[in-house]
């Protein structure tokens, strides 16, 4: 097997973190995962202002801290973080090494950032097949920009077992144990359900390690000694995360979510078995990151009675003040009837402003909000001092015919080794939804919080939002999947009703997954939504009072 260890789930995680995956125990690989789609209009933005940015400086300071290590140990390191330069961070990696006096071999992949005039960042999401050219070139090192999160995986599994492009249930077996150890903490026991059962409450989860075998199939595990778990229930939480349908496309292969199979594998492993793949689609998924003007945002405190009426006012000064376009409030009822402290009895009116002009949204509209302060309803008061706008993003997916994307291994030496695309492809075929709604069990039921009985995991694909739900038993999954139908997924979240859902079972991993498209609108850059990545919807939906089948056990 291969040893293949995550010391980072996205830009800003646990700086020590591979430092600790080092000392912990034996490992083969390191990766780390620094791009999300708000990640690459960071680096977009830190590119306009220098040609030589582009990548994600913090890995290049933890560098400093273990790359010395890491070769001693002969454990290869591979990492995202190039994000839209690969080359400049490969550069400052080799300057590194000279500094420090360590003979690091740095290769890189490029091929990604495709030219785009109608946009600050365009990347196609490439596969792994570069990584694996890298490492078969003897790199101590290789970055990437714009791959595919699970490639970080599948690069180094495929330098270690020679598979070619035709080995579709390795190459999907791979990816998924690649989707696993993406998100770092995330599937040791971070942001889980039942943090509260972990030995150590979730207070600081180790990160993960997939032990990658030749058939594609992996145990998750991690070092002895840390924090967290890695049970059936936690790696269902992350499987769960940020998907669609059962096929999970990828640019070399389509994995088959609905074939994984989990098995507890002793303390702290969960093993992962009979994952199938297909042919890849003929296309790559390109994220496209724009500009879309400026934003600006003034929160107004409402305590005691009369909070209709009072956020009504607000709104009308507001709106003759600066007028209604790009205008949006959200009244929050965070008051509490006859409490006895201000910060209970008070509700909170958000007042959000886009616009591209950069001064109506700046100073001219903050500077309104705050000259209401002695001119509007009792109690009037704001969290918010005023300010300048800033600029916002707007994420949209685009696809691109695989064959038209040049990917390229710049190998240790500095050839350049051109990464041919799949030979053989398949249409997307979209998945089959399914509706539920045949209730397995039925009889006395109890009133709880929906969370009692189930897990879940959310989070944020462009505009749309990912909500996976999973049951704890077998007869909880029989009562989940009857009863959590799309139309009561939007009688329990409301804001979830007017916009097209889609609904996917996975029996295997006891679990629906819903798709709910264009939540989050423009996507996280753009979004005035409290929760503007969805990361808290799944606990909104446990949290839910409803009626549990008294007969399914907690």
């Amino acid at each position: 097997m291969i040893r293949i260890g995550n010391a980072s789930g996205f830009y800003g995680d646990r700086f020590t973190a591979w430092r600790e995956m080092l000392d912990g125990g034996e490992l083969d690989v390191l990766t780390g995962d620094y791009l999300a789609e708000l990640t690459m209009l960071i680096l977009g933005r830190d590119r306009l202002r220098d040609p030589d940015l582009g990548y994600a400086k913090t890995f290049l300071r933890q560098a400093e801290t273990c790359l010395g290590t890491a070769l001693d140990r002969g454990v290869r390191l591979v990492t995202n973080a190039g994000g839209l330069n690969p080359a400049g961070l490969a550069a400052a990696i080799e300057a590194l090494a000279g500094r420090l006096g360590l003979p690091a071999k740095v290769g890189y992949v490029e091929g990604d950032v495709l030219p785009r005039a109608d946009a600050l960042t365009a990347n196609a999401y490439l596969g792994a097949f570069g990584i694996a050219a890298c490492l078969d070139a003897g790199a101590d090192v290789v970055v990437t920009g714009r791959v595919t999160d699970a490639s970080l995986v599948v690069g180094p599994a495929i330098a270690r077992y020679g598979w070619r492009h035709d080995d579709l249930d390795e190459l999907a077996g791979a990816t998924v144990a690649g989707h696993l150890v993406e998100c770092g903490a995330q599937v040791t026991g971070g942001n889980f359900s039942f943090f509260t059962e972990l030995p150590d409450g979730g207070h600081r989860p180790g990160f993960p390690i997939a032990e990658v075998h030749p058939d594609g199939s992996a145990v998750l595990t991690k070092h002895p000694g840390t924090g967290g778990a890695v049970t059936v229930e936690t790696v269902t939480a992350q499987l769960l995360y940020e998907v669609g349908g059962p096929a999970y496309l990828g640019p070399d292969v389509v994995t088959r979510l609905d074939t994984v199979t989990l098995h507890p594998d002793g303390p702290d492993r969960v093993r992962v078995t009979g994952v199938r793949g297909t042919l890849p689609p003929p296309t790559l998924k390109v994220g496209v990151n724009n500009l879309g003007g400026f934003r600006n945002s003034m929160t107004f405190v409402l305590c005691g009675l009369d909070i209709e009426a009072k956020a009504a006012l607000v709104r009308g000064q507001i709106e003759e003040a600066v007028g209604t376009d790009g205008l949006e409030f959200t009244l929050a009822r965070t008051d509490h009837p006859d409490a006895v402290d201000t910060e209970a009895a008070s509700a909170l009116l958000h007042v959000h402003l886009r616009d591209s002009d950069r001064t109506r949204a700046g100073r001219a509209f903050s500077a309104a909000a705050v000259e209401l302060a002695l001119a509007s309803y009792p109690g009037c008061t704001l969290t918010t001092l005023p300010g300048d706008a800033t600029p916002y993003g707007v994420f949209t997916a685009d696809t691109l015919p695989q064959d038209e994307v040049a990917q390229v291994a710049v190998l240790p030496g500095g050839e350049r080794v051109p990464i041919a695309p799949p030979v053989r492809t398949a249409p997307i075929r979209p998945d089959e939804t399914a509706s539920g709604g045949d209730a397995a069990v039925t009889g006395t039921t109890r009133r709880g919080a929906l969370g009692e009985l189930v897990g879940a995991r959310s989070g944020d694909k462009g505009g749309d939002a990912n909500l996976g739900v999973w049951a704890r038993s077998d007869a909880g999954y029989a009562w989940l999947r009857g009863w959590l139908t799309v139309e009561r997924l939007a009688e329990l979240l409301p804001e979830t009703a007017a916009l097209t859902v889609r609904r996917y079972e996975l029996p295997n991993l006891r679990a629906v997954n819903f798709v709910i498209e264009g939540l989050l609108g423009a996507g996280v850059a753009a979004s005035t939504r409290f929760d503007p990545q969805a990361k808290a919807l799944g606990e909104l939906l446990r949290a839910r009072i409803v009626d549990l089948p008294a007969v399914v056990a907690r």
